[in-house]
């Protein structure tokens, strides 16, 4: 398999690792983390101008029709910086709209998206589903000229900046079926939706978000009704290999500046770097980062090329399984190493285990994903 970027990956990479660098920095991070709505509009709008939000999407629907690894270099980037702007969270329900809206709502919202002024949100989990993407009871029952939406959905990230939530529901069957699951367009501010808002213990936006007895035209619903699941499969398995490139950089960022401590911290007349025991948990965090990058190229590749179902699952299932290990290692090793220092909240290495350790259990931990990959090579 080939590693190299080529020469317009390169470039976006380099684009937005400079602008965060520039820009993003740690202190500037903090000011964004406290503000009110906990995430920066200026960021977004110049994420979308570099082009990032439109790279995923359909020449079709006004993107750039590329994949995810046309983004994970971007990706690998926003992880090193750790952005809060809900880029992973618009991109997986506006992928869901891309691949099954209609022609409307591709105009109407993803238009938005790939600009800038517009924000999306998928709500999905509910309680007790525990990652199985079919364990829906959410229902949306027909009603004059469309739709009446029920139920409660669980850590919906980026709901309380999103403008339309992307909604499961069940329009037929019982939780856990297959088939009967149905995915509408909701405005965020729509009669009947209430969101309970709160920061997340890496500085994201999430939200608990009810839906009592919303009514929705019957252009709501995306795709064909009862038949979503497979469509929020492929998503989530994209946003899971994109979720893996961001880890990637973060761990990335961790074994830099862990380098950088034990050059400069002296202990016993001597930089803490010379001690050979700790040179060979740094090499030990370096093999692991290695390892993660190239099950991350592997995945975002799969999701880009395969037609089977079956073998993209098993593949970004074992990429998961080695970037859960390699976050907890990793994060735990960088504060380890750091001692002390490495739990304030003045040290960008504490927020960056915090992001580590979420990004290990988004989209399924190593257990649920050792389950799925067993359960696919039968």
């Amino acid at each position: 398999m080939n590693f190299e970027l080529n020469e317009e990956q390169r470039l976006l990479a380099e684009s937005v690792g400079r602008y965060l660098n520039d820009q993003y920095g740690f202190e500037a991070r903090k000011q964004i983390v406290r503000s009110e709505t906990g995430a920066s509009d200026p960021v977004w709008k110049q994420l979308a101008e570099m082009g990032v939000m439109s790279i995923p999407f359909s020449e079709a629907a006004g993107g750039i029709g590329g994949g995810a690894v046309d983004m994970m270099s971007a990706m690998q980037a926003i992880g090193s910086a750790l952005v809060v702007e809900p880029v992973l969270a618009t991109v997986l329900a506006a992928r869901l709209i891309d691949k099954a809206g209609s022609e409307g709502q591709k105009s109407d919202v993803l238009s938005g998206v790939i600009d800038g002024s517009h924000k999306l949100a998928f709500a999905h989990t509910e309680d007790g589903a525990r990652y199985r993407l079919a364990q829906v009871s959410a229902t949306a029952t027909r009603s004059a000229g469309g739709w009446t939406l029920n139920g409660l959905k669980r850590v919906v990230i980026g709901a309380p900046l999103a403008q339309h939530i992307v909604v499961s529901a069940r329009t037929a069957g019982k939780p856990g079926d297959a088939s009967g699951i149905s995915l509408f367009l909701v405005a965020a501010g729509a009669k009947g939706v209430a969101m309970s808002p709160y920061r997340t213990i890496d500085n994201q936006r999430g939200a608990d978000v009810k839906f009592d007895a919303v009514q929705l035209s019957a252009d709501a619903l995306i795709g064909a009704e009862g038949a979503a699941l497979p469509a929020i499969e492929e998503a989530v398995d994209f946003a899971t290999a994109l979720l893996c490139a961001e880890a990637v950089g973060a761990m990335q960022f961790a074994n830099d500046t862990t380098l950088e401590y034990l050059k400069t911290r002296k202990q016993f007349g001597a930089p803490i770097g010379s001690f050979q025991a700790l040179q060979h948990r740094m090499v030990e965090m370096f093999v692991s980062t290695e390892q993660a990058r190239s099950m991350c190229f592997l995945a975002c590749s799969k999701v880009d090329t395969s037609t089977d179902p079956k073998e993209r699952a098993r593949v970004v299932s074992a990429a998961k399984i080695k970037i859960a290990d390699a976050c907890r290692q990793i994060s735990q090793e960088s504060i380890q190493l750091h001692g002390g220092m490495g739990m304030t909240e003045e040290m960008k290495v504490s927020h960056t285990f915090r992001r580590l350790t979420m990004i290990a259990q988004q989209f399924g931990d190593a257990d649920a994903h050792l389950e799925r990959f067993a359960a696919l090579d039968h």
